[in-house]
């Protein structure tokens, strides 16, 4: 005579595990992570302000404007378009 398997799903569900719990906390931390790298400026309309440079150097002698983060590109206009200036000069907010 042929004897059935036993029918006990606990003991099954035991030793094999189930759930969704690790599908869920991988999901929490890439969302957490995607919120972190979008805090510090992002994407889109949400960012778009931290990303502009501010025209903060201006050139008192011909007044053509710079990035604040071009000082270099400003010294660069100082000595050639206006030799007879020096760079205090064509850009007074700068040389502070």
């Amino acid at each position: 005579q042929v004897q059935p398997f036993p029918t006990c799903k606990s003991s099954v569900l035991s030793i094999m595990g189930g759930g969704n719990g690790q599908k869920s906390a991988t999901s929490r931390a890439r969302n957490q992570a995607k919120a972190e790298a979008e805090k510090g400026g992002g994407g889109g309309k949400e960012g778009m302000a931290k990303r502009q440079a501010q025209m903060d150097l201006k050139c008192s002698v011909c007044m053509q404007c710079f990035p604040s983060t071009q000082v270099k590109a400003a010294q660069a206009h100082a000595e050639s378009k206006h030799p007879k200036s020096d760079f205090a000069t064509c850009f007074p907010m700068a040389s502070a």
